[in-house]
């Protein structure tokens, strides 16, 4: 979903707020052989890092900390992704442990990471922190006609698209009539809403529906918080996703739509009935929410198990850090490098809330089956 493109990682929603931000340092990485760590596309076959013996998962920064039953339960879902051999019989054990003991205790979900992985860092090249951010599934209300205030289209593919065409750019493809429209949204929504790559709509009679990544218009993304900045529109440590959503939703009409055009990127969806769950994944996996996290398929591998340690974040109204085990279950256009994450936060407003805030110096360690 992340990352405007066939994943759930669409672009981050933080990546709107593109904002400078001074890196903090994390803590020291642990000792590693250093392994390189969402527009989905397939991972290249490599092989799988060797992990340095006698390192625990117990040595990771927080580890004490970590609600080891909550970690467990994502990862029995979200490993059903991970193809390599030693990833699949610790997939299994943690399925087996499910089936017989009831329940699972915290105790035992902390001795099945313990005893059955190893850690490695990852590393920038620099050796620097990588970079946090994070997404989630928006909710927003649509409408079946276009009024003066849901004028922006949701428009389908368009027929005989192939990935990689290269279209108009947003500014053209706004440009009416659009007979074919999916629904209509406020335009400052229907924006938010190509960013992240999917949403969930709510029509005037009350029916939802989710509307996902069908197509895209093969144009760069571009973050628009940065200019914003520039431009006086917003102060330098104030682009978070609810601050530049305030001001699109306050200049809206000419105004807001010439500064969303300074992002070319121009998405097309299709319509799915609402479950009521989370959307899934790249990897085809529902993304648990505050467990998983959108990578680069080029660092990391779909259903690989990760601790990420993230603090320092300086955007108005940011936590003061994130920490735990997640699951790498998507992509994103704009996530790129082998310590860099977006984190789904969840589903609805209080999600999103706390996703435009997340801009957070990033270390990451891939947690790798023993075997």
């Amino acid at each position: 979903m992340r990352g405007a493109g066939p994943g759930v990682a669409a672009l981050a929603l933080v990546m709107l707020a593109g904002c400078a931000t001074t890196p903090v340092p994390g803590p020291p990485p642990l000792p590693s052989s250093a392994p390189s760590p969402a527009q989905p596309r397939p991972a290249p076959p490599r092989p799988a890092p060797v992990a340095p013996a006698g390192l625990s998962p117990a040595s990771l920064p927080g580890w004490s900390g970590e609600d080891h039953l909550a970690a467990f339960e994502a990862y029995a879902v979200g490993c059903t992704a991970a193809r390599e051999a030693a990833a699949r019989a610790q997939c299994a054990e943690a399925t087996h442990i499910k089936q017989t003991s009831r329940p699972v205790t915290r105790a035992a979900a902390r001795a099945f990471f313990e005893n059955g992985f190893t850690v490695v860092a990852a590393e920038t090249t620099d050796g620097g922190p990588g970079l946090l951010t994070s997404y989630f599934a928006p909710e927003y209300p649509a409408r079946t006609r276009p009024s003066a205030e849901f004028d922006a289209p949701v428009l389908p593919r368009p027929p005989l698209w192939s990935r990689g065409d290269v279209m108009a750019v947003r500014s053209d493809l706004e440009v009416g009539p659009h007979d074919d429209a999916l629904a209509w949204m406020r335009a400052e929504d229907l924006f938010f809403m190509q960013i992240q790559g999917s949403g969930y709509l709510t029509l005037e009679d009350g029916s939802r529906f989710r509307a996902a990544y069908a197509a895209d218009n093969g144009r760069p993304f571009t973050g628009i918080a940065r200019p914003m900045a520039d431009r006086g529109l917003l102060p330098r440590n104030g682009t978070s996703g609810d601050a530049i959503r305030a001001w699109l939703a306050a200049h809206r009409g000419a105004e807001a739509r010439e500064v969303m055009a300074l992002n070319p990127r121009y998405i097309f969806f299709k319509v799915d009935p609402d479950d009521g769950g989370d959307p899934a994944g790249a990897a085809g996996i529902p993304l648990p929410a505050r467990r998983a996290i959108a990578v680069d398929p080029a660092s990391w591998r779909y259903g690989d198990l990760v601790w990420i340690s993230a603090d320092g974040g300086n955007l108005t109204g940011a936590r003061g850090s994130y920490q735990g085990l997640v699951m790498a279950l998507d992509t994103g256009s704009a996530i790129r490098g082998p310590v860099r994450a977006d984190l789904y936060m969840g589903r609805g407003e209080a999600a999103g809330a706390e996703a435009g805030t997340v801009r957070h110096p990033l270390r990451m360690w891939r947690l790798v089956p023993k075997g």
